[in-house]
Formats: structure tokens, sequence, C-alpha cells
């Protein structure tokens, strides 16, 4: 089995990077059956995009706090396990943002798509979903989309519900909605188109964030989850994503 290593400039993570590599040798990504990705769940947040052309499974192993996309860390073993693990396909999130110069920008999220306030004014913001509005007028601090398996992050502390992987919805989540007094959010079907117009945009700008990438000063914003791009995530048979799921759901 040929493996690549990746790992964030962190002194732990590095030094998990050089045993690994010392292990089991250290081949390029685009020659090699999997991709070790060791830090925290930023990490594999960022590996995920950087090397989102090079199409092979991605295991990591866990170097920072909570680890929810990441094994336990070991050296030992290495490919056995990954021999042994269990597979999970995940579809990003891909949003096309316009801002206020006429300017289009495309990005994808494996977690979310944040929709934020930029000054001390509420955003203003109109919804559509599959080009039929849903509600005249918005009032908050922002709204988010999110995928199943990025409904346990900012989706879930905004106050969002947590979603199986296989429940084919997508949540849409306020964040400290003014009006409509306590509006809830929905949950639509995963190949719904999902549109937000800014209004008053001038007055109350509002940035676009898919997962880290930020767009400022944005108009509307198009979002929907993509069908035929999809990364595959590695699992030790003991850490199923979706009991760590399923427990999330339950934590205290």
């Amino acid at each position: 089995m040929k493996l690549a290593f990746h790992a964030p400039d962190k002194p732990r993570a590095q030094k998990a990077l050089e045993e690994l590599k010392s292990e089991y040798g250290q081949n390029k990504p685009e020659d090699s059956d999997t991709l070790v990705i060791l830090g925290g769940d930023g990490a594999m947040l960022r590996a995920l995009h950087t090397y989102k052309d090079i199409d092979i499974p991605l295991f990591g192993m866990n170097m920072g706090t909570l680890g929810f996309l990441l094994n336990e860390y070991d050296v030992k073993n290495l490919p056995a396990r990954i021999e042994k693990a269990n597979a999970f396909k995940i579809h990003p999130l891909v949003m096309e943002a316009k801002d206020k110069d006429g300017k289009t920008h495309q990005e994808m999220a494996y977690n979310e798509v944040s929709l934020l306030r930029a000054t001390h004014n509420s955003a203003k913001i109109k919804i559509f979903v599959n080009d039929k509005e849903r509600l005249e007028r918005l009032v908050c601090d922002g709204i988010l989309v999110s995928t199943p398996m990025g409904s346990t992050a900012y989706n879930s502390s905004a106050g969002g519900p947590i979603i199986p992987l296989d429940a084919n919805v997508l949540p849409l989540t306020p964040i400290s909605a003014f009006r409509p007094r306590r509006w809830p959010g929905a949950l639509l079907r995963n190949d719904a188109k999902i549109t937000f117009e800014i209004l008053r945009n001038v007055e109350r700008p509002v940035s676009a964030t898919a997962d880290s990438t930020e767009v400022r000063n944005i108009v509307q914003v198009d979002i929907h989850q993509s069908s035929n791009i999809s990364r595959t995530l590695l699992f030790d048979p003991d850490n199923h994503l979706e009991e760590r799921i399923f427990q999330e759901q339950f934590a205290p």
C-alpha cells in the first residue's frame, strides 16, 4: 500500500509526520492509495480542499482536540488498519456568491456555507428555495446551510438539528434571528437549490463563507449540494462516523 502523509505546521503534528514517514516512507498524493491526514478536524477540512483534484481516500489521525472526523493516532500496523477501515462518501455544497461589483465566486464546502453580517447592523435576507420565495425578509446575524457531516459543527452551535449521514436533507439554520421571532429554520431536500438575496446590501453588508473561504460584500448567494462530486473518508471499524453523529444527538 502506497501512503502519502499530510500534516499542518504544528510541532506535535510535524513530529508524528516524521515518525510515520520513517516507518512507511512518503509518496506523492497522486501516486498513493491513501492520503493520511494528521491534525484536527480543521486539518482534515483543509486537506479536502487542498487535494480536491486527487481522487483517493483520506484517513485522518487525531493530533488535535475533538477529532470528530479522525481516528486515533497509532503508528503500528497502519496499512492493515486502512485495509479494514469503513469508507464514507461525502458530497460538498457548491456556493456561487455574487458580490457588489458583479463578480461571481464559486467555492465548495464540506461542512457549511454561512452568511454573516459584516457590521453592527443586522442582516436582512430574502430566501428562495428552488426559485420560489419562501421568506420575504429574515432579520438576523446570519444564516447557514450545512451538510449532514457538518451538522454537528457550526450548525449545531447555532441551534440547528444534527442530521444522520443518510437522511438526504440539508439543515437551513438562522443565526440569532430577530424577525420572524423564534423562526427555527428548515430541513430541505438535499437536491434543493437555495438562494439568498441580500436586502439593503450597501447599508447592511454581508459576507459568505464556504468552510474557511470568505467572500465579502455579497448581493446574492446560490447553494446546492453536488451529486457528482464526492470524497471518501476512512474510519476504523470501531469508530463509525454514523455512530459518532448518533451519539452527538444524545450528548449531555
